[in-house]
């Protein structure tokens, strides 16, 4: 931002993480500014799913960074010309509002006293209390609490300055991670496609193909053999976990433990807990599986996810190992859940809201698969193939990242005046 200029002269603004703001700047409460409430006790009863010619506006809930509406009601509580600021989940993030509506109580409405335009504003308390949401010790914020923070106020002339400054660099920003977000989708989408045509179809586009005998796989290659997962490794086992009140089961340089939450498609070299051989000599259910070994979640909110030992490593009772490929590899194996495993889970998966699968599920899955020789070409090839996407994605992702990092400083250095925008309408 080096080319935008300073203001001439700045004073103290007597807030020692903001340092100085422009001279003729005043710095006032929000309570001198604003007239503060927060929002009312909704019913279902006020309001309903549908438009009426005559009255159409939304009622906002605690949504975060959202302008989504989700019902409609007769009579609107709060004028156009407000701010909305979250009181609770990622409190004090502030939306202008151009229209009339209703809001929950967990928002509150910031009206202007003096009825001018007030979307400045909402560009600056996003600026100055993001404090609020890194504060774990703050749960909830009230009209009290956000009443006597200090707000920048220029001259009015300025304010819409500076709002039409941010409102055209913060569109253009926000169009170009819309469009990196899309091609992130697009990536990720790819990778899918590329990876089900891999383990499904094989590499050779000539090959002949015949019926799988599972109505969502489709067509194989003719020369694949369904494989029973139970037969094709020397072992499928699962762990357990000590009592973690007994620190005699576990030590910081013990053998790795690993649990689903360590599950993320990716290779596994350290865990958060290891256990000690007196724990492997005590628990009977608690076993060691080898490198290369492929870790399989089974219940809960993981379930599905994946992760190949780096390390030899034990397991809690949650995970499902596969070790000892004889007629299949880790690597094809690994690539064929990762597409499969959500129609895996809609058919076999038990249980309410939290589903589960169990080992002698994945054990009895049948894997239409090739020779041990074109399972390694396939993994090989899918191996190089996802690392060019997955950094392709990376570098698109911290292109993001570096966006919204210009756009927060942008905003900042607005709404502070640590750059003079007058003149910029």
């Amino acid at each position: 931002m080096s080319h935008y200029k300073p203001y001439p002269a700045y004073k103290h603004s007597g807030i020692e993480w903001i340092g100085e703001v422009p001279e003729h700047w005043k710095v006032v409460s929000l309570l001198h500014l604003f007239n503060i409430k927060a929002g009312g006790d909704l019913k279902k009863d006020f309001y309903s799913e549908e438009k009426t010619e005559e009255y159409s506006y939304p009622i906002y809930t605690n949504s975060i960074k959202s302008n989504e509406a989700y019902g409609f009601t007769s009579k609107p509580f709060f004028k156009a010309n407000t701010i909305t600021v979250t009181g609770r989940g990622e409190i004090g993030y502030a939306i202008y509002r151009d229209h009339e509506y209703d809001a929950i109580i967990r928002l509150l409405v910031l009206t202007p006293k003096n009825n001018k335009p007030c979307k400045y504003f909402a560009y600056c308390i996003n600026s100055i209390l993001v404090f609020f949401g890194g504060n774990t010790a703050v749960s909830q914020l009230s009209t009290e609490q956000i009443s006597p923070y200090k707000i920048f106020c220029p001259p009015f002339p300025e304010q819409q300055s500076i709002v039409s400054f941010l409102d055209r660099q913060t569109a253009h920003i926000d169009a170009l991670i819309t469009k990196k977000t899309r091609f992130i989708e697009l990536l990720k989408e790819k990778r899918q496609a590329l990876i089900t045509h891999a383990v499904t179809k094989g590499l050779d586009p000539n090959v002949k193909m015949k019926d799988s005998g599972v109505e969502w796989i489709g067509e194989v290659p003719e020369h694949w053999e369904r494989r029973k997962l139970s037969h094709a490794f020397a072992k499928i086992g699962s762990g357990t976990t000590p009592p973690s009140d007994q620190p005699e089961w576990y030590s910081d340089d013990g053998i790795p433990w690993v649990t689903t939450g360590e599950l993320r498609e990716s290779e596994i070299t350290k865990t958060t807990k290891c256990v000690t051989q007196r724990a492997l000599d005590q628990f009977t259910t608690l076993r060691v599986y080898p490198k290369g070994s492929l870790a399989i979640a089974m219940y809960g909110a993981t379930i599905g996810r994946l992760g190949i030992l780096g390390v030899a490593a034990t397991t809690n009772q949650a995970c499902c190992v596969l070790s000892g490929g004889k007629s299949m590899t880790v690597r094809f194996v690994y690539y064929w859940l990762l597409v499969c495993k959500q129609p895996i889970i809609e058919i076999f998966a038990a249980g309410g809201g939290q589903p589960n699968i169990n080992q002698e599920i994945i054990s009895g899955l049948r894997v239409p698969s090739p020779s041990i020789d074109e399972q390694d070409a396939i993994a090989e090839c899918l191996d190089r193939e996802v690392a060019h996407l997955d950094l392709i994605t990376e570098k698109t992702q911290r292109s993001i990242d570096l966006l919204r990092e210009r756009r927060s400083a942008l905003i900042t250095a607005a709404v502070t005046g640590k750059i003079d925008l007058r003149g910029s309408l």
